[in-house]
């Protein structure tokens, strides 16, 4: 909860991928509260009071996975909220000519997302499919497992356009972006 609150207020991508992130931890942990407290939880240094909050808070997403049906897999209707909004938002910067860079690091990435895309699931956003290849470039990390160098420049590309867009949110959200038709 208060990695989420710092990550939603300073990046909105990085908030979206945290959240993915806690949700497949608790999967892993069974979907158990009293799991997370003990084997996750406890392994923070929080006063009992944050530890309380942060146990409210993963109670929650628990009660929210158990009521959406997404023990087993998927993102709760709050991430995909707030994906479709992101998703909106580069659609928007994409038809204006108001943010030439935008632009420019969108076609830079745009064959690595294509190939993302015809390697995955063709049904998904260009976003999702960024931030999916964010997600799996984690996960390998954090296992240390080698990426190759064509790798690292598509997730370069992908991870400069997904930075420009958390930006642009957060400014839309806090300022307002003026578009053409503004």
């Amino acid at each position: 909860m208060f990695v989420a609150k710092e990550l939603r207020k300073n990046s909105i991508a990085e908030y979206l991928l945290y959240m993915w992130q806690m949700e497949d931890l608790i999967r892993v942990y069974g979907c158990s509260l009293p799991v997370i407290k003990r084997e996750y939880i406890s392994k923070f240094d929080f006063t009992e009071e944050q530890k309380e909050e942060e146990l409210d808070w993963i109670g929650n997403l628990i009660r929210m996975m158990n009521e959406e049906g997404k023990r087993e897999y998927g993102h709760l209707q709050i991430n995909e909220v707030l994906l479709k909004d992101v998703c909106d938002l580069h659609h928007r910067l994409l038809q204006s000519s108001k943010f030439p860079f935008y632009n420019a690091a969108y076609y830079k990435a745009l064959p690595f997302i294509v190939e993302l895309r015809n390697k995955g699931d063709k049904d998904i956003n260009e976003i999702e499919t960024c931030l999916d290849a964010l997600y799996g470039i984690m996960m390998l990390r954090l296992q240390k497992k080698a990426i190759s160098p064509e790798t690292e420049k598509a997730i370069k590309e992908i991870t400069t356009l997904v930075g420009l867009l958390s930006d642009y949110y957060i400014k839309d959200n806090t300022e307002g972006l003026k578009f053409e038709d503004d």
